[in-house]
């Protein structure tokens, strides 16, 4: 198949996927698991979110028969909907950075809150958490799979995870030039016969530290209750 025919496969399968960009499908994303798809590098029935619904689509799209949704990547369910405990939330952004469409809001040491409109259920943001003060709550009554996830939710999560993506690429960008400058100009000013410096690990310890300290905090406090 000619390359710009390939891509256009690619991109019509991934419009026929929820882009919840869960991973569950065993790839970084939706667009990624379409282009494997295209690709005939992996099988149409990898996307629980989709379910059923989805893999029909696929069949369509591809030619290739309709299959049982794989049980190795999940089942089909209802849409979910994160929910964070916020008396529990101790502040330390894991489920923000984890969020592929940026749907938690927080700061630093600041309590944490998902924004509905903008959450696909896509779990990412469970195993981070250090303290489990977060879980998934049905938001789609007894719907699954496409039944349970518009379009239009699509095209939105779409939209907002390009946004990120973007986002973080851009900041990358910018900071990748100064990291270096600095990560130069230490070799430079160290003595040449001194030994391996630990001072890049030291923020990281530090942050390491303050979360360990929060999490005591917070068993402690659920101890009491």
């Amino acid at each position: 198949m000619p390359a710009s025919a390939l891509q256009g496969l690619a991109a019509r399968i991934d419009a026929a996927l929820p882009q919840t960009q869960c991973t569950r499908c065993g790839y970084p994303d939706c667009a990624a698991y379409a282009q494997a798809i295209a690709e005939d590098a992996a099988p149409i029935n990898q996307c629980p979110p989709g379910g059923a619904a989805g893999i029909a689509r696929l069949s369509a799209l591809t030619g290739r028969p309709p299959l049982p949704l794989s049980a190795e990547h999940g089942l089909e369910s209802q849409r979910t909907l994160a929910v964070i405990d916020e008396a529990w939330c101790i502040g330390c952004t894991l489920c923000i950075k984890a969020c592929p469409t940026d749907a938690i809001f927080g700061a630093n040491k600041r309590m944490h809150t998902v924004i509905a409109p903008h959450c696909t259920g896509c779990e990412l943001c469970i195993p981070v958490c250090p303290v489990d003060c977060i879980t998934l709550v049905p938001a789609s009554g007894g719907a699954t799979g496409w039944a349970a996830w518009s379009q239009e939710q699509a095209t939105h999560a779409l939209s907002r995870y390009t946004r990120r993506q973007k986002r973080l690429g851009a900041s990358e960008r910018a900071t990748a030039p100064k990291a270096a400058m600095a990560a130069g100009l230490e070799v430079a000013l160290a003595p040449s016969a001194a030994p391996a410096s630990d001072s890049a690990a030291a923020p990281v310890d530090a942050k390491k530290a303050a979360i360990a300290a929060a999490m005591a905090r917070a068993r402690a406090q659920r101890a009491q209750s």
